[in-house]
């Protein structure tokens, strides 16, 4: 190309160049966005303080789950925190631990993958309960570049074999029962006592009612519990009744994002929805646990 013609054409290429920057730009905040709760969510393999029981000679109660029970750092970043924190306040802290080992983005496999169950695991003596709440982050592609959490879809013994793409190896990856009945195994050779929950609802909502998920996660984890005689609390049609009552306009105050992470005021409805479903328990392993504030809720009742 002559200088002429360079000279005579580069308004209009610079002008071509601007317009799709422009496009660019106006495109890649859009591309950007994070996942809702990934604000708050800690990123894979992050160690985010997680302690020891406060006293090794109490029993405990351990918490495993995701976000919904711990978010983030547990210090109510962008608004959000998980059932796991104010539950400990229902309780008599002089006579058992409340260890909330929950950790925001996990999956009831990437726990266990990531080695984050093991550490727990190691703080378990005969006599502690452990409430599993898992199945929001559950259900997804199994070699997900970027999370790799899903799992197969139900409770039977299917597998499927892939590569890993966060931790790099080769994976056979399970059902999300197969899942839980290893958390379930693993408890009671430590003499320790499982409770599943079924997921928190999210809040979605259908002819003036809130979505369960009986149908799905709910429904698989409660088959899960009944098949291996533990514990199940279901937390999602607790806590469903709860907002169907309150009503979409009294629940919206109980979200910090638009449909899965709670509020402080949230959270608190939530664990109280915990106790609720633990004292609704045949038997009830945390029975002479609860502090005053914990002694005032009541069972539910179906």
């Amino acid at each position: 190309m002559s200088p002429r013609v360079f000279r005579s054409t580069l308004p209009l290429l610079l002008a071509l160049i601007t317009v799709s920057g422009a496009r660019l730009f106006a495109q890649d905040p859009a591309k950007s966005q994070p996942m809702e709760g990934s604000t708050t969510d800690p990123a894979a393999h992050a160690k985010i303080g997680l302690k020891p029981p406060a006293d090794p000679k109490l029993p405990t109660l351990f918490l495993v789950g995701d976000s919904t029970v711990r978010n983030g750092h547990a210090d109510g970043a962008g608004g959000q925190w998980g059932w796991g924190e104010p539950l400990v306040d229902l309780f008599d802290t002089s006579k058992i631990n409340v260890d909330n080992r929950a950790i925001g983005g996990r999956s009831s496999r990437s726990y266990i993958m990531e080695n984050q169950w093991a550490e727990t695991l190691a703080f378990v003596k005969p006599g502690d309960i452990i409430l599993f709440q898992w199945g929001h982050n559950d259900d997804g592609p199994l070699d997900d570049p970027a999370r790799a959490r899903g799992t197969i879809h139900g409770v039977g013994d299917e597998t499927k074999e892939v590569d890993n793409p966060i931790l790099k190896i080769h994976e056979t990856v399970h059902t999300y029962g197969w899942y839980l009945r290893k958390y379930v195994a693993d408890t009671k050779a430590k003499g320790a006592i499982p409770i599943i929950c079924s997921p928190i609802p999210r809040k979605t909502w259908k002819d003036e009612k809130v979505v369960r998920n009986a149908s799905n996660y709910g429904g698989w984890a409660k088959q899960v519990a009944e098949e291996e005689h533990v514990g199940f609390i279901d937390l999602n049609e607790i806590i469903a009744r709860r907002y169907d009552a309150l009503g979409e306009e009294k629940v919206e105050a109980l979200f910090a994002d638009p449909h899965t992470h709670t509020s402080r005021a949230g959270a608190e409805l939530n664990a109280e929805c915990v106790v609720a479903g633990l004292k609704a328990l045949p038997h009830d392993p945390v029975a002479g646990y609860f502090s005053g504030k914990g002694k005032a809720v009541a069972a539910y009742v179906e």
